[in-house]
């Protein structure tokens, strides 16, 4: 839509108020809760969120940090970018959560600005609930302050849904092998496997899983042609190579018990 003006001040395109739950007329969008719009340079248009711009903006993504008006979905004024509108008749709260350097605004998380990632976090802050590993790059949850570091462990696309981390709004999980993935993608991803999709190590403690594998091995007969048969496997939580008795599908570490393997060669006698 070609930008037509109303008095002196311009009509852009998306100058109404949009809605995170249209029921419950709670304003925002999918990705936020906020009372407000961002007005965009690069395509003169309004948008709520950048993550909104990028969605529907042909072939470029918005820089945030050069963002320095947004729109009041109260009053729809466009003015300077700021937690509360600035037109005295409105005086709207933006969101309860509001970074200049980031120009995010959110009203329902808890959210913190890491000043070593430079951007916005998830979560309660640096020294609460998260710590910055300087060598990884990246804000880690200070359950896991013994992690496997990687560098640069955000700076990749989540494996499971292809979004970039480091800049994703999304909670991200640090896996024990010290690959990362969003906390929503790893939920539904270990309801079928247990192994990590890069590198394939275990991804949590199976030692229970395992035990009951021990069981079902112990039952198992197998056939008297197969019996003294022995295949060579691969642990990828040990890494170690060793003989394990043939199997059709399982197959256990003799160093770490693991049956996180794969089979390299079968025992032709």
């Amino acid at each position: 839509m070609a930008t037509t003006t109303n008095g002196n001040e311009e009509e852009i395109q998306g100058r109404h108020p949009s809605y995170h739950d249209a029921t419950k007329l709670l304003l925002g969008c999918k990705h936020y809760v906020r009372s407000c719009k961002l007005v965009t340079e690069c395509c003169n248009k309004i948008y709520t969120c950048t993550f909104c711009h990028d969605e529907e903006a042909d072939h470029h993504s918005i820089d945030r940090t050069r963002i320095t008006k947004m729109m009041c979905m109260k009053c729809l004024a466009i003015q300077p970018i700021g937690q509360t509108c600035s037109a005295a008749s409105c005086n709207m709260f933006m969101a309860k959560y509001y970074c200049s350097i980031c120009k995010l605004f959110d009203d329902r998380r808890e959210i913190y600005h890491c000043p070593y990632c430079n951007v916005c976090r998830v979560g309660t802050g640096l020294g609460i609930d998260y710590f910055h590993c300087k060598k990884c790059n990246a804000c880690i949850s200070k359950s896991c302050l013994v992690h496997v570091c990687r560098e640069k462990c955000l700076d990749e696309k989540c494996p499971i849904c292809h979004e970039y981390m480091f800049t994703s709004s999304r909670l991200v999980k640090a896996l024990p092998c010290g690959h990362m993935m969003h906390s929503t993608c790893f939920q539904d991803y270990t309801r079928t496997n247990y192994a990590c999709p890069i590198c394939s190590k275990s991804v949590g403690d199976m030692q229970v899983y395992f035990e009951m594998l021990d069981e079902l091995m112990a039952e198992e007969k197998i056939p008297d042609e197969y019996s003294d048969r022995t295949q060579v496997i691969i642990c990828n939580d040990c890494e170690k190579k060793g003989d394990a008795r043939f199997h059709c599908q399982y197959h256990k570490c003799s160093t770490c018990g693991s049956y996180n393997t794969r089979v390299l060669e079968s025992d032709s006698t």
